[in-house]
């Protein structure tokens, strides 16, 4: 009996979305759900929270969920980032596994797929950046890593300008299994939008500010007050950890702080498709990383 699939039945499959810092994971979610869900910047680390992007692929809801990256974590946040990563590869049907091809094999490599030879978990291999590398190099890499036991399939594309994108999308979407759509058709993320509108002003400090700065940061949405004319008002807190850094925020004359404002209303405008009015305040709390509310703010568990 040929096995075809019925395009006339609802399919709903969970993917996950995994690798090592910055490897490209919510670049190629974005590009997965076709929409910006998962805030998107050069420094490692960027994601901290495990985004929940939705898209569609003819009959078929996919839920991808772009983890954080995997490393060797070191501070109580680094381990419920991880922690988090690694929840979403247990929780979805199908996982991806992204590889920079430009770094190549790293030891966070190496040791993301012995956790998954040790799970028995099978998984489908994303090359990404394949623009950056030569043939001979790429193809001699997926050969080593097809050896390795752990990939049903590889993929070769660059999430940057969606080269072999669709290919992989239409792949997942063959293995979903028949079921009901999780969300409404139209719908590109579960995400809250107070929680959204957190994440586009950290990607912004993670734009605009340098060193271990951003790292030192993150941001609260305070308050969302819907107004009667169809805009929102947002109030956002950036907490810093130390008097210094809150000095770096707001820049001279208070224009860093400016322009984030700016930078994050206009990137909400687009996302929320309505007038934003943001204010931000940026508030020292020396131990943001070590506050139980935070941690659920973002939608992570409390790690000891």
């Amino acid at each position: 009996m040929t096995d075809i699939q019925d395009d006339d039945v609802e399919r709903c499959g969970f993917v996950a979305v995994i690798g090592a810092p910055n490897a490209g994971k919510s670049t190629l979610v974005n590009a997965l759900v076709g929409a910006k869900v998962a805030i998107v910047s050069h420094k490692v680390q960027t994601t901290r929270t495990r985004v929940t992007g939705i898209g569609m692929e003819g009959r078929t809801q996919l839920v991808f969920l772009d983890t954080p990256g995997i490393f060797a974590p070191k501070r109580r946040l680094d381990r419920a980032m991880v922690s988090a990563a690694w929840k979403g590869a247990d929780d979805a049907e199908q996982v991806v596994l992204m590889i920079d091809v430009k770094k190549g094999v790293t030891e966070e490599v190496e040791a993301i797929i012995e956790n998954l030879k040790d799970a028995k978990r099978k998984v489908i291999l994303a090359l990404n950046k394949i623009d950056l590398v030569k043939r001979d190099s790429l193809l001699a890499m997926a050969q080593d890593l097809h050896e390795t036991g752990v990939f049903t399939d590889v993929f070769m594309i660059s999430a940057m300008n969606g080269s072999g994108v669709a290919d992989l999308k239409k792949h997942l979407a063959s293995l979903a299994p028949v079921g009901p759509y999780m969300y409404p058709e139209d719908q590109i993320a579960d995400v809250t939008m107070r929680l959204l509108a957190a994440e586009i002003t950290r990607e912004k400090i993670y734009l605009r500010l340098h060193d271990e700065l951003p790292y030192a940061t993150t941001v609260e949405t305070e308050q969302w007050e819907e107004k009667k004319d169809g805009s929102v008002r947002i109030a956002q807190v950036i907490h810093v950890e130390r008097d210094s850094q809150k000095g770096i925020v707001i820049g001279k004359g208070g224009q860093m702080l400016k322009l984030l404002g700016q930078m994050a209303r206009e990137d909400m405008e687009e996302n929320f498709g309505r007038k934003v009015h943001l204010f931000l305040h940026v508030r020292v709390t020396e131990r943001w990383a070590d506050d139980r509310t935070v941690y659920k703010d973002m939608g992570l568990d409390y790690v000891d």
